[in-house]
């Protein structure tokens, strides 16, 4: 369970999807072969069917193509700072889009902020994919990939027990494929936005298609979404009594308000309409 608070609290979830290069350099395809075919022959290596035409691949044949977070950190003693990172910042930049450039940044960020980091199937799927695909990127992030000596000396990143990354999934669930226990299910019946708009097997086709600015969005809100569940966990655990648990709710409010009157964030009016409809049936409002 969740032992600890620490000054930064940063609740991420990455986007991703099959890496048409990956294909052609695993599968021996011509260089010149289009991407969208390139991904239809990884799908019916990892066991396409018509029932499931885009079975789910290894992280590492994947490219990242978003990385979204809501980062939590103290001002002084009193005040609390709600930010909501994405990344590309701008869709329509194609250096800003790139794969390097995307996890360098986030991998960077982290190792110069040493925040906690909280996710949902995250230390199973979301840091090792960042890791999988920094390494084929050539990167190097030192400052993120340090260890300490000694367990308390500092943050841990890889350790399987270290507080300084909380998989939310791993706490709520079982072991095995039948009990574990998707973020859509454990948002929408807590009075949370899961999935709605999209769902994760359309990112492919999204990115196809060229329409990175909706993968952002869709990333957006999952990290939003993985952020309250954290609070209502660190509400369950003892961390924010009722009062304090309602007021962070009050910053998420705030900063989506603040945020939704951008035009390029317009799309959170409607994340926000969702959350109040959802407390509304839960009884929660």
């Amino acid at each position: 369970m969740l032992k600890s608070l620490k000054e930064q609290v940063w609740a991420f979830d990455c986007e991703w999807a099959p890496d048409p290069q990956a294909g052609r350099l695993l599968h021996d395809l011509p260089g010149e072969t289009p991407d969208r075919q390139a991904m239809e022959v990884m799908w019916l290596h990892g066991g396409a069917t018509p029932e499931n035409p885009t079975p789910f691949l290894k992280m590492v044949v994947c490219r990242v193509l978003s990385i979204a977070a809501v980062c939590r950190r103290k001002i002084g003693n009193e005040d609390t700072r709600l930010d909501l990172l994405w990344l590309p910042r701008d869709t329509s930049d194609i250096r800003q889009c790139s794969e390097q450039n995307v996890i360098n940044t986030f991998l960077q960020a982290i190792g110069k902020h040493r925040p906690q980091l909280v996710g949902f199937n995250s230390k199973n799927a979301d840091l090792k994919i960042l890791v999988q695909r920094a390494v084929i990127n050539g990167l190097s992030v030192p400052e993120f990939c340090k260890r300490p000596e000694k367990p308390w000396d500092g943050n841990d990143y890889f350790a399987r027990d270290s507080d300084v990354h909380l998989d939310l999934m791993e706490i709520v669930s079982g072991y095995g494929e039948k009990r574990g226990v998707s973020l859509n299910e454990i948002a929408t019946l807590s009075g949370i936005p899961g999935k709605f708009g999209i769902r994760g097997d359309q990112v492919a086709e999204l990115w196809l298609n060229g329409q990175i600015e909706k993968i952002v969005n869709y990333n957006c809100c999952d990290a939003i979404s993985t952020y309250l569940l954290w609070l209502r966990m660190a509400h369950l655990t003892g961390i924010f009594t009722r009062d304090q648990y309602a007021d962070e709710q009050d910053l998420v409010r705030e900063m989506l308000m603040n945020l939704a009157e951008k035009p390029e964030m317009a799309f959170l009016e409607n994340y926000f309409e969702e959350w109040e409809r959802l407390l509304h049936a839960t009884g929660q409002q």
